[in-house]
């Protein structure tokens, strides 16, 4: 009598979902936050919930996409450059309006690195003292803007090439500093 009653806890524990598939917190930030801000534009631009229009929408997304998102990206095939597609383990969910954070449980079963993005810290660059930082940091905000520094051979070409697009791209930033 004893073994069959411990027999049926087990499996009672075995049905009873459990926290093992959960997300931590702050895991799989990347993927939360692209899926979150891609499922709201296609409510904003009232696209078909249909797989084949998320797809499209999805695939015209990731083109514009950069950094972690653009990786992102390339993880479920989204890119023209993908050697994988699992984009379907994303579309499908979403025209469901399943929550993002299942869908990327799920692809994290799937695939391990989607889950490992995380975003870089950003700068506040109202503040920051170019002059410190790096030149691989001062070339990942040029980059992060899109913008390049052709011919730029020093430290000092970079900040420059910062200060002067700065209002363009951070325009708070630029009015909050002094030295400009």
């Amino acid at each position: 009598m004893l073994t069959l009653s411990g027999l049926s806890v087990a499996l009672a524990l075995a049905l009873v979902p459990g926290a093992a598939g959960a997300l931590k917190d702050g895991e799989c930030e990347v993927c939360i936050t692209f899926l979150g801000k891609f499922y709201q534009s296609l409510s904003d631009n009232d696209v078909k919930f249909n797989s084949v229009d998320i797809e499209k929408a999805l695939v015209k997304t990731c083109k514009d996409a950069r950094g972690k998102e653009n990786r992102f990206c390339y993880y479920i095939g989204a890119t023209s450059d993908a050697a994988t597609k699992i984009i379907n383990e994303v579309s499908r969910p979403l025209g469901s309006h399943i929550p993002v954070e299942r869908i990327c449980e799920k692809l994290k079963k799937k695939d391990g690195q989607i889950c490992e993005l995380k975003y870089d810290k950003q700068l506040d660059l109202s503040t920051v003292d170019l002059k410190k930082l790096k030149v691989k940091d001062l070339k990942k905000i040029l980059e992060e803007w899109g913008e390049s520094c052709k011919g730029c051979a020093e430290k000092s070409d970079f900040i420059r090439k910062i200060t002067e697009l700065m209002p363009k791209y951070a325009p708070v930033a630029a009015k909050a500093r002094t030295d400009l």
